[in-house]
């Protein structure tokens, strides 16, 4: 579940520019210099925690002198009212980086609620639950990280790093067969390769010049099942298209090796999470102040 940390730094910068430019101007003029503070992350549902080393790095990347303390664990399940990171230091970096910090802890959270749920779902069965290409722009590194927290499994991470002929390649090569063919002429011999399948007889196609993976696409239970006994273990099973909370039980139960979920990036509800903030120091005044919003 490790994440890069220089891809981490390059989110969080870009995110801290887009929503403090060139200063923030409340808290410049409402917090004096020398005001200190200590931060309370909250959750205010129950979900899986994802992003906390993210969140670090926002206040770290704002002040160095901010200490920032994970009082749960990635992937760890929490409650309403549990408190799950403390952050102290200077009452400004604090303020200034919340929102960013927030935000990016609150998605990550939410997706890897999502795909436990998924993952739970289909615990007892042979299929593993996979991401898709339906994430955030500029956050796909860290959304992939949330579904790995989550249980999930990593499918592609671009265009550049595996090969899934979809229908509009499959369109314009003239047929399945002639798709695969070309490709497997142009890429290593070490890079599998993946087709999207609508039909049997497609999936006949792909079986006869040796697909490394079959996408059922949008197929029906039966369909899906059907497929699983034609194929026969001659090529790794997908499962892709509709795919619900209802219905993953009954798509895993087909006996498909993979089965992948957009929903769990482009449809995941955040994670509500506040951060509470109370004055400490000679410099500070004791009121709390709640700046979930």
């Amino acid at each position: 579940m490790d994440l890069d940390e220089r891809e981490v730094r390059e989110v969080v910068e870009r995110a801290l520019q887009e929503d403090v430019g060139h200063g923030d101007m409340t808290t410049r003029h409402v917090v004096p210099d020398g005001v200190r503070a200590r931060g309370s992350f909250r959750a205010k549902g129950s979900g899986v925690i994802a992003g906390l080393p993210v969140a670090r790095c926002v206040f770290k990347t704002l002040d160095d002198a901010l200490e920032f303390r994970s009082l749960v664990r990635e992937g760890e399940s929490v409650g309403p009212g549990q408190v799950i990171a403390l952050v102290e230091g200077p009452a400004a970096p604090i303020l200034t980086g919340e929102r960013v910090a927030l935000n990016l802890l609150q998605r990550l959270s939410g997706i890897a609620t999502k795909t436990a749920k998924f993952v739970e779902l289909v615990r007892y069965y042979h299929a593993r639950i996979t991401d898709t290409r339906k994430t955030t722009p500029g956050l796909r590194a860290l959304e992939k990280y949330a579904i790995r927290v989550g249980g999930g499994y990593n499918h592609r991470f671009g265009l550049f790093d595996a090969v899934l002929i979809k229908d509009n390649h499959i369109a314009l090569a003239g047929g399945v067969k002639q798709a695969i063919m070309a490709v497997r002429r142009g890429v290593p011999h070490t890079m599998k390769i993946e087709v999207e399948v609508e039909s049997f007889e497609q999936i006949e196609e792909a079986l006869e010049v040796k697909a490394d993976i079959i996408m059922l696409d949008n197929m029906t239970v039966e369909q899906m099942k059907e497929a699983v006994e034609r194929i026969n273990g001659r090529a790794v099973v997908e499962a892709s298209g509709g795919v619900t909370e209802e219905n993953v039980v009954d798509i895993a139960k087909t006996g498909v090796d993979y089965i992948s979920v957009g929903a769990l990036t482009h449809s995941a509800v955040a994670l509500d999470i506040s951060l509470d903030l109370e004055g400490v120091g000679p410099d500070s005044s004791e009121s709390r102040i709640d700046v979930s919003g």
